[in-house]
């Protein structure tokens, strides 16, 4: 008896030690499961986070060098399908350019022509005064032109991918801006800063300054187009320019960041922008296509507010008025004269490629320059705008390509498809007659 209860004493014990152990084996596996789970998910986030680590830190360093005012010169790779986010023209800017806007309109009611200004007589007497050969031969052509009027200074761009700063008074080339690798487009003076604009068949626009020394380094390289870029112009403030591409959007940019504000395009209809330039005032904006239309645009809410049709041919140049009243645009099948206030034409000039077309500061000269050059003295809407000369273009190529009027009108400079800059003015010896 006593044997037999010791042997169950014993089995029982074995009983609950085997349990326990069993408990302990369940408990663990249950643990290690766990703990394996919990590996694998730690595995996976960390791999879905370097992943992400690299895009992250693009992103990071873009905005860093953005904020710095800067864009890296790797901008440049970006494929051209690629978005770029626009963070928009905030309500800050819309309020300057508005009080800009309010300020030139109240300025512009008490303007008078400057008694500087060369009269019509002088303009009829405009010859070739000097000829300089600004760009490479082997790539001859101008296709862009801006003065500085402040100091009689010209810059070009030209076929052979480079912009010319010209000192007119001495002759003298001041800057060679070289680093496009296509034809430079458009180029512009900001106002009277040390800061040039340059836009190119590259698709990209570079902002160009002054280094105190005559030389100009490029600040920043801004690639937001996806095609060829043909125009850039400068806001009234100095502060924001628009570029204008064929790839059918407009870009709204800060200056001083190089930053794009916002790029505008026309749902409703497809267009390739050819040329385009700020209202006097600034909440106005023109382009001209490629499909001939010639578009207005509301700054502001970036809408287009008005469409002029009757063009035959690629809009080539847009120029409105001092007096902001008049539009005048050029085509394949010469000028057409727009009333701003009635948004209608009133006055066409018809022959064959108009390439250019500018008023001069004053609004009291409009040139144009196609297979000649002429001048016209300007008029109403209901007045004859009468031709006053026609100069002949001396490059041999028949295509006057650009005309700018100098400080005062006292002279023009005329780009060509060769590698000349033609400066016509009055010459000295009727000056001292004059005088």
């Amino acid at each position: 008896m006593l044997s037999n209860f010791s042997l169950e004493q014993q089995l029982h014990t074995a009983r609950q030690e085997l349990s326990h152990a069993l408990y302990q084996h369940d408990s663990a596996c249950r643990v290690i499961a766990r703990l394996k789970k919990e590996r694998d998910e730690a595995r996976q986030l960390l791999s879905e986070t370097e992943r992400h680590i690299p895009a992250a830190l693009e992103a990071v360093t873009a905005n860093a060098a953005l904020s710095n005012g800067k864009r890296d010169a790797g901008d440049e790779e970006m494929e051209p399908d690629a978005k770029k986010l626009c963070p928009g023209i905030s309500a800050e800017i819309i309020t300057e350019l508005t009080d800009c806007n309010a300020a030139l309109s109240q300025k512009r009611k008490k303007r008078q022509i400057p008694q500087t200004l060369a009269s019509i007589d002088a303009l009829e007497k405009f010859t070739q005064l000097s000829s300089h050969p600004l760009h490479k031969t082997n790539k001859p052509g101008i296709c862009s032109m801006d003065i500085l009027h402040s100091k009689d200074v010209i810059a070009t761009g030209g076929v052979d991918t480079n912009a010319v700063i010209f000192d007119c008074p001495s002759g003298q080339i001041l800057s060679t801006l070289t680093g496009h690798s296509k034809k430079v487009t458009s180029v512009k003076f900001v106002g009277d800063s040390d800061l040039v604009l340059t836009a190119s068949a590259d698709k990209t626009v570079r902002i160009w300054r002054d280094s105190g020394d005559g030389n100009y380094a490029c600040g920043h390289i801004l690639n937001d187009h996806s095609a060829e870029v043909r125009a850039v112009t400068v806001h009234a403030t100095n502060k924001y320019f628009v570029s204008a591409s064929v790839d059918s959007t407009w870009c709204f940019y800060d200056l001083s960041s190089g930053s794009c504000l916002a790029k505008v395009s026309d749902d409703s209809e497809k267009v390739d922008y050819t040329a385009a330039s700020f209202h006097p005032d600034g909440l106005i904006l023109g382009t001209g296509t490629s499909q001939s239309v010639v578009k207005i645009w509301d700054v502001k809410s970036q809408a287009n507010v008005a469409k002029f049709d009757g063009h035959t041919g690629e809009v080539t140049s847009i120029s409105f008025s001092e007096n902001g009243y008049f539009l005048a645009t050029a085509a394949e099948d010469g000028v057409k004269l727009w009333d701003l206030r009635k948004l209608r034409n009133f006055k066409s000039f018809l022959f064959s490629d108009a390439n250019s077309v500018e008023f001069d500061p004053s609004g009291s000269y409009l040139g144009i320059a196609a297979s000649d050059i002429r001048l016209y003295q300007t008029a109403s809407v209901k007045a004859e705008w009468n031709l006053i000369k026609t100069l002949p273009d001396l490059s041999g190529t028949g295509k006057a390509t650009c005309v700018k009027f100098g400080s005062d009108a006292r002279y023009i400079a005329v780009g060509s498809m060769d590698s000349n800059l033609r400066i016509f003015g009055i010459p000295s010896d009727e000056k001292a007659k004059d005088e």
